[in-house]
């Protein structure tokens, strides 16, 4: 593995697949998963927005400092639009809109803008999800709730790394049968010494598959261990599922997840990350006035998953997107071929 100025490259790097075979099998895979994921967790599929109203808490702002893209329209008057960051919010309002119950859930294949994220192997400006969300009731919002729903979607991994393995027997299977859970508190006391992405990386290259909880809050050190919005998962309720990438020798993020606020969580978390003026907003106030089911949702990573599962070195071979010229060099030097 060598390092770059901006990127990290396998050693005489070749793609196993060509372009024409990689974008077929990126086509099966995201047919299978789409297929297999959906009625393992029963949920139905939704159209989504490209853009959004600004103003009114709806769009996620992610970590809470990221700029979404806004414009103004031509037939909507004294209104700024923005491009979607993620629909993190917006599908809980429309799990009540369909009239969804306990149990029932909608994904949509969510496509986004994301003008501040730093461009390398994994991150494009461009981010392409399978965002779902489903009802769950009060008594449900606990651990064995999270757990459960981590189980189904790392088994749909499983089944379709199996799958693109029998269409094409050169790209061998490497996950575990089981995803290990661990928290943020456990690994930073295990490991005081290390950064969150160090942990990450010891205890994924560990157990080849983790889900690492409770993510947002301060740790005993006082730091977190990486960010999250206060105003949509409840950080003591969430996590990341996170594989190894023996290519790449590194962690690999491949969903983020968690059961979102209650009032409770909605009220101690902005106030912890000082965003109390949030509470004005359409989409906080439909929650403190109990207006919103309570839910369970994420995002998993339609280019990640398809990046992991064809042993590819850099998003842009399975994601047409926009790189800067640094990335384009290094990756022309390095025979990574973008799409």
């Amino acid at each position: 593995m060598s390092k770059t100025e901006t990127i990290a490259t396998p050693n005489q790097y070749r793609s196993i697949l060509n372009l024409t075979e990689t974008e077929i099998a990126i086509r099966d895979i995201k047919q299978y998963f789409e297929k297999s994921f959906s009625k393992s967790l029963n949920l139905m599929e939704v159209s989504a927005p490209l853009v959004l109203s600004e103003g009114t808490g709806i769009n996620d702002n992610l970590n809470g400092v990221e700029r979404a893209v806004s414009f103004d329209a031509l037939d909507i008057k004294h209104s700024q639009m923005e491009i979607v960051q993620s629909l993190a919010k917006w599908k809980r309002m429309a799990l009540k809109k369909y009239g969804l119950t306990n149990g029932e859930g909608i994904y949509t294949k969510m496509n986004a803008v994301r003008r501040d994220e730093i461009l390398d192997n994994l991150h494009s400006m461009q981010v392409d999800q399978w965002d779902w969300e489903k009802v769950i009731s009060k008594e449900q919002r606990n651990q064995d709730t999270l757990k459960k729903e981590v189980n189904k979607i790392y088994a749909t991994i499983k089944a379709t790394e199996s799958h693109i393995h029998q269409l094409n027997p050169m790209l061998e299977p490497v996950l575990p049968e089981d995803i290990y859970f661990t928290s943020t508190l456990e690994l930073e006391t295990m490991y005081p010494q290390l950064t969150p992405s160090q942990r990450e990386d010891i205890i994924t290259k560990e157990h080849g598959a983790v889900f690492i909880m409770q993510i947002g809050g301060a740790l005993r050190s006082g730091q977190k261990h990486d960010g999250r919005s206060p105003d949509y998962d409840d950080w003591t309720l969430n996590g990341d599922i996170i594989v190894w990438n023996p290519f790449l020798d590194r962690s690999f993020e491949i969903s983020s997840m968690g059961i979102r606020v209650d009032e409770e969580a909605l009220l101690r978390q902005l106030k912890l990350a000082n965003n109390e003026e949030r509470l004005r907003l359409t989409y906080h106030q439909a929650i403190l006035n109990g207006d919103l089911p309570y839910t369970i949702g994420g995002g998993i990573g339609q280019s990640r998953l398809c990046m992991f599962l064809l042993k590819k070195a850099h998003i842009g071979e399975v994601q047409a997107s926009v790189w800067n010229t640094q990335i384009l060099k290094e990756c022309e030097e390095n025979n990574i071929p973008l799409l």
